[in-house]
């Protein structure tokens, strides 16, 4: 073989390895870049989940309070207390005392 040829082999050796240095490099950038964007993504996530999770408790909570005073509602207390503030209604043995203003 000539040494022309092996020069000429040689460049292309060495171009060809710097080509695939600066791809490796590129896609390395490029990765770095999606693990970047990926990461805020992930802590959007986060903090919508802990949000999502508060909500929910505070929805539980309000429905217990719901729940609970559906249940007083239906007891007999509940009817007498009603009767007497918004219908003026009282027991047969009670003794009304109305003031003159």
């Amino acid at each position: 073989m000539s040494n022309r040829y092996l020069r000429v082999k040689k460049k292309q050796n060495t171009f060809s390895v710097m080509l695939v240095v600066i791809v490796l490099i590129m896609l390395a950038a490029v990765i770095s870049y999606n693990k970047h964007e990926l990461k805020q993504k992930q802590e959007a996530y986060t903090q919508k989940e802990e949000q999502l999770l508060k909500q929910i408790e505070e929805e539980k909570a309000r429905a217990e309070e719901i729940a609970e005073y559906a249940k007083y509602t239906k007891t007999k207390k509940y009817a007498e207390e009603v009767a007497r503030e918004k219908l003026g209604l009282v027991n047969n043995n009670e003794i009304v005392f109305k003031s003159e203003d």
